[in-house]
């Protein structure tokens, strides 16, 4: 009886937090806070928290360990940032339409509600008080947004899924950091990269990041202005993934940007010999310059690294300088899992999730996003260990299984020595745009990752179908990819997530002409409606070399737009030269007598399911 009481207070007060945060809203929300992003008011006694599923920002005295204000939002937060006098909070929201909020910190008041783009995410504000910088993720451009005049000044294309932004000191030039690489999966180098914008001009050049860099999430500037640092996976695509020893297949890297001459000084790895840092995304510098923190999504916890050494030793190797056994020129750098012995503190976090990172006053402060809580360390200045105290959110909500699964999916803990999650290979449970040899089918004939979009609707699995059903992939992954012994509760909990991913909408409109031609190409024979797929094999003509004449299973094109690279082998760099360059003979789809008009309006409307 006492038992069922406890359960029952529980439930009631995750309701009034969940109530709380919904208040005024009007779109449907799961139960859990999903803090993601940070940021800190110039004091550093108070820290703004997106709560990404909650529909709500909440304000938190650091100090005190407590949830001063909640702002109920009309939708889910994605990013925030602050005016400099701290009276204004900006707060990116919802996907299509995407808004820009400007809310009054003192009053919690909604001032304006701008649309920006879709998917928007990660403001920044510029020094002159009005212009604010927006990351729209599925249309690959940035805003720029005068919020005082309430405009959108220019959308400003970049590369591929920008996801977080940093502006350098004198507020000319805007880095932004995009999440997956662009181009064909056939090419030497398969790299996403940092673009940066001169805001003078709304010129863009680029900085390409080291091969096989994906899941691009973190980026900030250095207290003095120099420095841009950029946290992604380094992946390893080019071997056979029969090992994960010494970070075989993913590891886990930091790259710094000198901001003045926009280039990247060298990439540096935070994995140690045998203990990978898996899915690094917030990082922070500390006021004073002394710390650089990297968190860590998929080991829980946060690297917390001598700054002042780490550039010590890059300005060492790049001397040509003996830093490590290994490192002996700035090249060996990246390959180099010792680089940061000694200068380097890896903290293990009381919770699961961190993402969002930032400090308040001199204490890293980072967002527990499966947990809905802060952990807050004190990094003392001696070799003392670092301290954690935990900030509740509020009382987490029961978890169902599909929320247990989207936990497991991105937790690296059941990986052999931690290199690697579900979601390194699968941000956001879609895919990273590399070719991997996953020994499914023998050795040397590496095929594009998967979106796991209606995956548990649409068996088989993989893309040459050789597992007959999604759920004997699930487990079959944690055994060859994960090296490890597949727990049936974590099978089940992250097949109940996959199942529950539901299609962001798509930023292109759907044209009755492109429906036309996509009946006259035939395209609807293999992809009809609903899944847009006849979950058969087809050879569309598209295998080479040994492969020459493999069927392929028919994907879904819902959200095909996101899986970019085409084809099996990711040969295809857009939808155009799937149908056209590598269509020979017409197998995939009759293209060839279709007018560009008719081939325009048919790539449009498959972009747009």
């Amino acid at each position: 009886m006492k038992m069922n009481t406890v359960k029952l207070v529980v439930v009631l007060l995750a309701a009034l937090l969940s109530g709380a945060c919904q208040e005024q809203n009007t779109v449907e929300r799961e139960p859990w806070l999903s803090p993601l992003a940070l940021v800190v008011e110039s004091q550093g006694r108070y820290v703004y928290v997106a709560a990404a599923t909650g529909g709500c920002v909440l304000c938190v005295d650091v100090a005190d360990g407590k949830v001063v204000r909640t702002f109920a939002l009309p939708d889910n937060p994605t990013g925030l940032c602050l005016s400099a006098d701290g009276q204004r909070l900006f707060v990116t929201m919802g996907v299509a339409p995407g808004q820009l909020l400007v809310l009054d910190t003192g009053t919690g008041k909604i001032l304006a509600a701008l649309p920006v783009g879709h998917s928007p995410t990660a403001p920044v504000a510029a020094p002159d008080g009005k212009t604010i910088y927006v990351c729209n993720q599925f249309l690959n451009t940035v805003s720029v947004v005068d919020w005082t005049t309430q405009k959108v000044l220019a959308q400003i294309p970049v590369e591929r899924e920008p996801v977080a932004a940093a502006l350098n000191a004198d507020g000319t030039r805007l880095f932004v950091a995009n999440l997956l690489p662009s181009g064909s999966a056939t090419r030497d180098v398969v790299a996403a990269a940092v673009s940066v914008i001169d805001l003078g001009s709304r010129a863009v050049s680029r900085i390409a990041l080291p091969n096989g860099s994906t899941s691009v999430r973190g980026m900030t500037l250095s207290a003095d202005g120099k420095y841009v640092y950029v946290t992604h996976t380094l992946a390893h695509y080019q071997l056979p993934t029969t090992q994960l020893e010494r970070g075989w297949m993913n590891t886990s890297a930091l790259s710094v940007i000198a901001a003045a001459g926009a280039t990247l000084v060298n990439t540096v790895l935070l994995d140690e010999v045998s203990s990978g840092a898996a899915n690094p995304w917030g990082v922070a510098v500390t006021p004073d310059g002394q710390w650089l923190c990297v968190a860590h999504a998929g080991t829980h916890e946060v690297s917390v690294i001598d700054r002042v050494a780490l550039h010590e030793r890059l300005a060492k190797a790049a001397k040509g300088e003996r830093v490590t056994e290994v490192s002996t020129s700035p090249d060996n750098v990246p390959n180099d899992l010792s680089f940061l012995v000694g200068i380097r503190r890896r903290v293990k976090l009381d919770g699961h999730g961190p993402r969002g990172l930032t400090v308040a006053g001199h204490q890293p402060v980072t967002a527990m996003y499966f947990s809905g809580a802060l952990q807050v360390l004190t990094v003392p200045t001696n070799d003392a260990p670092v301290t954690v105290r935990t900030v509740a959110l509020g009382v987490p909500a029961p978890l169902t299984a599909a929320r247990r699964g989207e936990q497991a999916f991105h937790d690296a803990g059941s990986c052999f020595q931690h290199w690697q999650s579900c979601a390194t290979c699968h941000p956001d449970a879609r895919a990273d745009a590399l070719n991997w040899d996953l020994l499914n089918d023998g050795m040397g004939n590496p095929k594009q990752t998967k979106s796991f979009i209606l995956t548990m609707q649409t068996p088989p699995a993989m893309i040459s179908g050789v597992r007959e059903t999604p759920e004997e992939a699930i487990r079959a992954g944690m055994k060859h990819i994960q090296f490890s012994v597949p727990v049936e509760e974590d099978m089940q909990a992250i097949a109940a997530y996959l199942g529950s991913l539901k299609p962001v909408p798509s930023p292109h409109a759907t044209t009755r002409r492109g429906r036309k031609v996509f009946a006259k190409a035939g395209c609807a024979a293999c992809h009809p409606k609903p899944l847009f797929t006849d979950l058969k094999p087809h050879d569309v003509g598209a295998g080479s070399g040994n492969e020459k004449g493999q069927p392929w299973d028919t994907p879904t094109l819902v959200e095909i737009r996101r899986t970019a690279p085409y084809l099996y082998d990711g040969r295809a760099a857009t939808l155009e030269e799937a149908l056209t360059k590598y269509n020979p003979g017409d197998q995939h789809g009759q293209t060839s007598t279709l007018s560009k008009e008719e081939l325009a309006d048919l790539v449009a409307y498959v972009l747009s399911l």
